[in-house]
C-alpha cells in the first residue's frame, strides 16, 4: 500500500499495538507459534553475545541512517514475532500495518570456522562459559573480528520487507536486527545456528588437543617401559609413581617376587625327592664298604697259604704269619648202649 510522494498517516503506538494483537491472536488460533521480543531495555542487549551483535551492526556505516529508528521500534515492542533458523531470520513487525521481514544470512566459511577453532582451542573452559559469555579477552577478539569472526558482514546479509519503503534497510528491518541482539541474550546458541556451525565444535577441538597430548605421553611411557624391561634398567620419566616399585635384576624380565615364588615351588619338589636319593646313596656306600673289607681278607688268606710275607700299610713292616694249626681231632669215647638184664629163671 503506497501513498505516492506523501507520508503515511500517523497512527498512535497504542492503536498500532491493539490492531497487532488482534491479528496475532488470529495467528495463534491457527496454530502458529509466536515469539515476540518483549521487555527490551534501553541498551537493548545485556550479555556479551547480544552486545557484540549490536556493536557489529553499528560498526558499519551502511546502516548508520536506519538503525536509530529500528532501536525505537524494538524498544516499544513493535517486533511481535521473531523466528531464528539456520541462515534465516523471519519476523513480523507492527507499524501502520503488520509487515513481514525476512533476512538471509550466509553460512560461515569452512576455512574461517576452522581457523576460529584452532585459535580458540584450549582457551575456553567449558560449554557453559562459552554460551554465558565468560570468555577471555583473546577469545572475545577472535569471535568479534569483522572479517574472520562469527558475526556477519553487510555483504553476507540480504533483506526483504513487505512495507512500501523503497530503502534496502527500512526501519522494520533495523528493528528486527536489533531484536536478534535482544534474543541472543537468552539464547546465544542461535548465533551459531544462524551461521551454520555447531558451537560444541569449539569444546571438541580443545578435547582433541588434550587427548592427543595424553596419548603422546602414554606412548612415551610405554616406550620407556619396554626399554627398561629389555635392558633391565630403570628410566626416570619425571613422573612420580604412587605405587611401590618392584625390584628388577639385570638380564631378566621377571621381578623379584615372581622369582621367589618359583624358587619356593622348586624347593618343595626337591625336598620331596631328597629322601629317596639319600636311601639310594646309603645303600651304595654300604656295598662299597663291604667290598673294600672283603677284598683284603681274601688276598691275605691266599698269601698266608703260600707262605709269602704280608706288609702292613700303616707301618710298612713285613710280618710273617704262621699257617693256622690243624685242629686236633678230639677222641671221644662213645658209650655203648646198655644191655638189657635177663632175669634168670
Amino acid at each position: 500500500m503506497g501513498w505516492g510522494y506523501g507520508w503515511a498517516p500517523y497512527v498512535p503506538v497504542a492503536e498500532r499495538r491493539r490492531k497487532a494483537m488482534q491479528k496475532i491472536e488470529k495467528m495463534k488460533k491457527k496454530g502458529q507459534v509466536i515469539l515476540p521480543v518483549q521487555n527490551v531495555c534501553r541498551s537493548i542487549a545485556k550479555t556479551f553475545w547480544g552486545k557484540a551483535w549490536c556493536d557489529n551492526l553499528e560498526a558499519y556505516s551502511d546502516y548508520a541512517n536506519r538503525l536509530p529508528r529500528g532501536r525505537t521500534y524494538v524498544r516499544n515492542g513493535s517486533v511481535v514475532d521473531l523466528q531464528l533458523r539456520e541462515g534465516q531470520v523471519e519476523a513480523i513487525v507492527s507499524g501502520s500495518d503488520l509487515y513481514t521481514v525476512k533476512i538471509a544470512i550466509h553460512p560461515l566459511k569452512t576455512d574461517v570456522w576452522k581457523a576460529i577453532q584452532k585459535e580458540c582451542a584450549g582457551k575456553i573452559a567449558s560449554l557453559v562459559d562459552l554460551l554465558s559469555g565468560h570468555l577471555s579477552g583473546p577469545v572475545m577478539e577472535i569471535v568479534t573480528q569483522k572479517q574472520t569472526g562469527l558475526f556477519p558482514m553487510p555483504k553476507e546479509m540480504s533483506f526483504s520487507c513487505s512495507c512500501p519503503d523503497w530503502a534496502t534497510m527500512c526501519k522494520h528491518v533495523a528493528a528486527v536486527l536489533y531484536g536478534v541482539g535482544a534474543r541472543l541474550d537468552s539464547k546465544p546458541e542461535l548465533l551459531f545456528s544462524l551461521r551454520g556451525v555447531d558451537h560444541a565444535d569449539l569444546i571438541d577441538a580443545q578435547a582433541e588437543i588434550q587427548t592427543a597430548a595424553s596419548d603422546g605421553v602414554k606412548e612415551k611411557l610405554l616406550a620407556e617401559d619396554q626399554l627398561s624391561e629389555i635392558f633391565g634398567i630403570d628410566i626416570d620419566t619425571g613422573v612420580k609413581d604412587t605405587q611401590p616399585k618392584t625390584k628388577k635384576r639385570a638380564g631378566s624380565l621377571k621381578t623379584v617376587p615372581e622369582k621367589k615364588k618359583i624358587l619356593k615351588q622348586t624347593a618343595g619338589t626337591k625336598k620331596q625327592q631328597a629322601p629317596a636319593k639319600k636311601k639310594e646313596t646309603t645303600g651304595v656306600k654300604k656295598t662299597e664298604k663291604e667290598d673294600i673289607q672283603l677284598k683284603p681278607k681274601t688276598k691275605a688268606a691266599k698269601l698266608v697259604r703260600k707262605g709269602v710275607p704280608v706288609t702292613e700299610k700303616k707301618t710298612g713292616k713285613k710280618v710273617k704269619r704262621q699257617p693256622p694249626k690243624k685242629a686236633v681231632a678230639k677222641t671221644t669215647t662213645k658209650k655203648s648202649p646198655a644191655t638189657p638184664k635177663l632175669n634168670s629163671a
